[in-house]
């Protein structure tokens, strides 16, 4: 087995370390998510979250609401609107500046995501953090391994069905 250079360089390697534990959470998401019979990549779902309120945003906004370049809602908008789940306009006072709104098919999206994916795989998540503690590059050892063990969508999709979660006692 090859070692884990990233985990070996430890804080020097931090970022690194994060993004590769967001993409790996983002990806077992995504395949519970398609397992439910929706077709949005889990890295969708917190700018379709922020655009569930009345009258839209524009891309800076939403932006600045999930915290991503504004390139990378773009990529995603145009995504979006391109499967119908979002319509862009351009504002007649400015036309650089484009408004997103969810489209009836979005809302439904989310409406359904809000019931059936998103508290499972909620609560996938806390259960792999569940008690960690010590230094953090320790944390994400331990979190790492118990994703190892049980990957976040065969989490969700046990506790969606009721399962009692790992160490607890079924009743």
């Amino acid at each position: 087995m090859v070692d884990d250079v990233v985990e070996q360089l430890g804080h020097l390697a931090l970022g690194t370390r994060l993004k590769r534990i967001g993409e790996r959470l983002q990806g077992e998401t995504t395949r519970f998510i398609a397992a439910d019979g929706l077709a949005v990549p889990a890295s969708a779902f917190p700018l379709l979250a922020a655009l569930d309120r009345p009258g839209g945003l524009t891309v800076g906004e939403l932006a600045d609401a999930i915290g991503v370049s504004q390139p990378a809602v773009t990529r995603t908008v145009t995504r979006l609107a391109h499967d119908g789940l979002v319509t862009v306009a351009s504002e007649a006072s400015d036309r650089r500046r484009r408004s997103v709104q969810l489209t009836e098919a979005g809302e439904d999206v989310v409406s359904r995501a809000r019931t059936a994916v998103w508290p499972h795989v909620e609560a996938a998540v806390a259960e792999a953090c569940a008690g960690l503690e010590g230094p953090l590059l320790a944390q994400l050892a331990e979190l790492e391994a118990r994703l190892d063990a049980e990957p976040v969508d065969r989490r969700a999709a046990r506790l969606a069905k009721g399962a009692p979660l790992a160490g607890e006692v079924a009743r």
